[in-house]
């Protein structure tokens, strides 16, 4: 009997949130980027909503024109760790970038919240698009096109490394004094273009094989990255037709290197705003809109183009032709922003209010949130959607008035099926290249 399709849930958990003036709003604690019984309580919610995950995002480089919670916020692996303590089920995903860290660190540290956490963790691959994160590692940031391939070949030894012990490696029997069996030891000795990393790694596989991966670009490169290594892929779409292309391509590259269409689970990212009826929906968009400065949404713009300064152009103009600016970072995002300005032919300040108060289609009433988030799921423009809260209490208000719409339709897990990220998402656990080999030698 074929398993029926399931939708899955991710809550992404960002503090006093990801716009410039949010934190400003009366409901929203001003310290909850950095505030530990906040997390807390946005991850326990998320579980009793039966999420299948939290996710952290984080970067590497601020300056005075930052968001406020990038400005001061928990390092991921940190904040997992805690939140791995107190909670039960949910998958805890974070973000950390392959071309300002080193695999063997990343493996071990990944691994040890899987640990801790009982097979729940999962990896946010980012390459990290700003060339201002160079600059705190005394490093030069690398071009678009290099940064993938440092990170494919980041993930190869990161996974390489996950295989280090077998299985049943660790005997740990008392009475004879054997620890462990030798033979079920790995040493990885990877030799590349960019790493030289011996191995084995100091810490066993997990209940799940290894973290889940995800992945977050969605340029071309981030995408077939994505098709060859990723489980799942984080992404962002304004409207159905454009997320049905994107799951489609992705799937289909997945195909090209031997994956099936489950194997790979497609999130965009939505900020639903619920409301008892779609005017005070709309009402909780504006009252968090009106927060917001020009001079803010500015700066809010320019980071997509690595901290580029529109304060220089008229704003009541159209989209200023800026070249090639922004091409060495947020690529898919800025050659949306640019392709968007110039078919609406929409002015600077349009363009920045649009990118600081987005408004997705995501609102309005219980129902009305729910039937676009099945029609999503069912047309295949997502597998699952990662949930961030938009306005205060955006989390709540969807955990307790659209979660109970989504299960009594059918579509949405009552009870968690598994106790690991794994076996929620319904991803197959990776098998020990070392044990697999040994089986087919014997065959």
């Amino acid at each position: 009997m074929t398993q029926t399709r399931q939708l899955k849930l991710g809550a992404m958990i960002h503090g006093v949130g990801g716009t410039m003036d949010g934190w400003r709003h009366p409901a929203i604690p001003s310290d909850a980027s950095v505030n530990l019984g906040f997390y807390k309580q946005q991850a326990l919610k998320a579980e009793s909503g039966k999420f299948d995950l939290v996710f952290i995002a984080d970067g590497l480089y601020i300056n005075e024109k930052s968001i406020p919670h990038f400005l001061n916020r928990f390092e991921p692996i940190t904040i997992l760790s805690a939140l791995g303590a107190v909670t039960s089920r949910i998958g805890l995903v974070g973000t950390l970038s392959t071309s300002y860290s080193e695999p063997f660190t990343v493996a071990r540290q990944f691994a040890s919240i899987d640990h801790i956490s009982g097979g729940r963790a999962g990896w946010n691959v980012v390459t990290s698009p700003l060339e201002g994160s160079a600059l705190n590692y005394g490093k030069t940031h690398p071009a678009h096109q290099k940064r993938y391939q440092i990170a494919e070949e980041f993930l190869e030894v990161a996974k390489g490394l996950w295989d280090s012990w077998e299985d049943d490696a660790f005997i740990r029997d008392k009475e004879s004094g054997v620890f462990f069996d030798p033979q079920k030891l790995h040493r990885l000795n990877h030799q590349g273009a960019y790493f030289s990393v011996q191995g084995p790694l100091n810490i066993a596989r997990s209940r799940q094989g290894q973290p889940v991966i995800f992945q977050a670009g969605s340029s071309e490169s981030g995408k077939t990255l994505a098709a060859k290594s990723a489980d799942a892929v984080f992404t962002n779409h304004e409207n159905l037709e454009d997320a049905k292309r994107f799951y489609q391509d992705v799937k289909r590259r997945a195909a090209q290197y031997g994956r099936t269409s489950q194997e790979i689970l497609i999130f965009p990212g939505i900020g639903p705003i619920v409301g008892r009826t779609s005017a005070e929906a709309e009402q909780k968009y504006e009252e968090v809109a009106r927060l917001v400065t020009i001079e803010n949404a500015l700066h809010f713009l320019g980071r997509f183009f690595d901290h580029f300064d529109f304060s220089q152009f008229p704003l009541d103009e159209p989209f200023p032709d800026i070249g090639d600016v922004g091409s060495n970072s947020f690529r898919s995002t800025t050659d949306k922003i640019k392709q968007q300005a110039k078919e609406q032919n929409l002015t600077l300040r349009q363009v920045a209010l649009l990118a600081a108060t987005p408004r997705n289609n995501f609102i309005g009433t219980p129902d009305t949130v729910a039937d676009l988030i099945q029609q999503w799921f069912e047309e295949e423009a997502a597998d699952g959607f990662i949930i961030h809260a938009s306005v205060p209490g955006g989390l709540d208000d969807f955990v307790e008035q659209v979660v109970p719409i989504l299960q009594e339709r059918g579509i949405f897990r009552r009870e968690y099926e598994h106790d690991t990220l794994r076996g929620n998402l319904g991803l197959p656990v990776p098998r020990n290249r070392y044990t697999l080999a040994r089986q087919k030698l014997h065959r």
